[in-house]
C-alpha cells in the first residue's frame, strides 16, 4: 500500500496551496476565505522516485459550535487516523496562535511521524520570526513558501527518507462519479457506501465544495467512488468558490467511466437534471439514474413504475438507462446500485467481435436499406466497433454523407436490441468505403 500523508493546520494557514504544490496541479480550491476546504481531498505525489498519497484537510478549530467547523474537525481527526505521517502547517505571518496549541497537542496524542511546515518564510525578516515555532517541540521543522515552493523540496526529501523503496503494482480502477443538483443526496450516499462518514453531510445545499475521491472496496468489488458538488443553473451559481465546485463536479464527470445521475424523488426530474444528463451523454459516459429520498414519497401517490415513465418521457431519445429508486439515508436499494454501475462499466469496455457483429446487423441493413441519393442505392457493405473507451461503431458505405438522422436512429435502435447497450451512449460513423 501507498504511504499516507495527510495536511492539517488551523484554518487559512495555506494548507490547500501547499497540497496543490505538492501534487501539480490545482485539484484544491484555494481561496482568502477562511474555511473554503471541507471535506478530505486526495491525491498521488512523486519525489525521489517514491510516490505517496497526500490528503488535504479543512481547518482544524477545537471547540467551535459551527456546524461545519465541528464537521471539519471530524474529518481531520480521521485523516490523522488514517495517515502514516503528518504535514502540521503554522502561519509565520500570525506566530503561535492558541488553535496552534490544540492542533500540536492533538498531533502529539496521536503518536504519528510529524513534520511541521512553518508556511509563508519568504523573506529574511519572517526567516528569524519563523524560529519561534521550533518552541512546538517537533523535531522535523521546516521554513516554507508554499505559494513558490520555497523549502518544500527539503521537507519532501524528508518524507520521502521514512517511506521505503517499494514498487506499487498500479491497476487502473473504474472510476465512477456522483453527480447531481446540490442537496439531493450524494454524499449521504458516499458515506452509507464506504461505511464511515468520509464526506460531510448538513442540510445546507452545497456543502461539498471540491470533487470527493474514494476508492470502494467491498463484497469484491474495488472502484473509485467520486462524490461531487452540486451542479446548479450557471444564473444561481453567485460566489466564486461555488463556480470553481462546479468546475470540480464537471471535470470529475470527464473522467469518469460511469455517473451516477441522482435526482431528489420530492421535486422529481428538473431542467437541470436534464442538462447534467445530457453532458453525461455528450461525453459518452456509463449512466445509471438514481432517484434519491424514495422513502419520502406516499405510496398511494406515486409508484416507481409511474415515475420511471415520466422520467423516459423526459430523456427521450436516449432512454436506455436503468433507473434505480433509493432511500440513501435508511440504505434502501444502494447496493444495487453499485452493482448496476459495475455492470454498466463492464458493458462499457466489452468487444463485440467483428464478425459477429456483421452476422447480425447487415441482413437487418439488407431488409431496411438507407433511402436512395439522387436515384443512386446507398450500400452499407461493413461494420466495424472502433477501439475507443465507450462503445462506437463505424459503417462503410458508398454515400456516407447522405445518411440521414432517421436512419442514424434506426440503426442505433437495432444495435441495442441485438446487444447489450443499456446505460451506454452510441457514437454512429459513416465512412465511405
Amino acid at each position: 500500500m501507498k504511504q499516507i500523508v495527510a495536511i492539517v493546520g488551523r484554518p487559512n494557514v495555506g494548507k490547500s496551496t501547499l497540497f496543490n504544490r505538492l501534487i501539480e496541479e490545482r485539484k484544491s480550491i484555494v481561496d482568502n476565505i477562511s474555511g473554503v476546504t471541507r471535506d478530505r481531498i486526495y491525491g498521488n505525489c512523486t519525489w525521489n522516485g517514491k510516490d505517496f498519497i497526500v490528503i488535504d484537510t479543512g481547518g482544524f478549530v477545537e471547540n467551535s459550535a459551527d456546524i461545519f467547523e465541528s464537521a471539519i474537525r471530524k474529518q481531520v481527526k480521521l485523516a490523522i487516523e488514517e495517515a502514516n505521517s503528518i504535514i502540521f502547517v503554522v502561519d509565520t505571518t500570525t506566530g503561535i496562535t492558541d488553535f496552534d496549541l490544540e492542533v500540536a497537542n492533538l498531533l502529539r496524542k496521536s503518536k504519528k511521524l510529524v513534520f511541521l511546515a512553518v508556511n509563508k518564510v519568504d523573506n529574511s525578516v519572517r526567516q528569524l520570526e519563523a524560529q519561534e515555532f521550533w518552541s512546538l517541540g517537533f523535531e522535523n521543522t521546516f521554513m516554507i513558501a508554499s505559494i513558490s515552493g520555497s523549502g518544500t523540496g527539503d521537507l519532501l526529501d524528508a518524507i520521502t527518507s521514512h517511506i521505503e523503496d517499494v514498487p506499487v503494482a498500479e491497476r487502473e480502477l473504474p472510476k465512477i462519479s456522483i453527480i447531481g443538483q446540490p442537496n439531493v443526496g450524494k454524499s449521504t450516499l458516499t458515506n452509507t457506501l464506504l461505511g464511515v462518514d468520509r464526506n460531510i453531510v448538513t442540510p445546507i445545499a452545497g456543502t461539498t465544495r471540491d470533487s470527493i475521491h474514494s476508492v470502494y472496496n467491498h463484497f469484491g468489488q474495488e472502484f473509485i467512488l467520486i462524490d461531487t458538488a452540486g451542479i446548479r443553473r450557471k444564473a444561481k451559481v453567485t460566489e466564486d468558490l461555488e463556480f470553481y465546485s462546479v468546475l470540480r463536479a464537471i471535470r470529475a464527470l470527464e473522467e469518469s467511466d460511469i455517473c451516477l445521475i441522482m435526482i431528489d424523488a420530492v421535486t422529481g426530474i428538473e431542467a437541470q437534471d436534464m442538462h447534467i444528463y445530457r453532458l453525461a451523454v455528450q461525453r459518452h459516459k456509463g449512466i445509471v439514474l438514481v432517484v434519491n429520498k424514495w422513502d419520502l414519497i406516499p405510496k398511494e401517490t406515486n409508484t416507481a413504475r409511474d415515475f420511471e415513465i415520466k422520467i423516459k418521457q423526459k430523456i427521450q431519445p436516449f432512454k436506455d438507462v436503468p433507473i434505480i429508486f433509493i432511500s440513501a439515508q435508511d440504505k434502501v436499494r444502494i447496493f444495487n446500485v453499485v452493482e448496476t454501475a459495475i455492470d454498466v462499466f463492464n458493458r462499457r469496455s466489452h468487444r463485440i467481435k467483428t464478425s459477429h457483429l456483421n452476422d447480425v446487423i447487415l441482413p437487418i441493413i439488407e431488409k431496411n436499406p438507407p433511402p436512395s441519393h439522387r436515384g443512386a442505392f446507398i450500400k452499407i457493405k461493413f461494420v466495424q466497433q472502433l477501439p475507443l473507451a465507450y462503445p462506437a461503431f463505424a459503417f462503410y458505405c458508398n454515400y456516407p454523407d447522405q445518411i440521414p438522422d432517421s436512419y442514424k436512429n434506426f440503426i442505433e435502435n437495432k444495435l441495442r436490441a441485438n446487444f447489450n447497450l443499456t446505460g451506454l451512449p452510441i457514437a454512429i460513423f459513416f465512412r465511405e468505403k
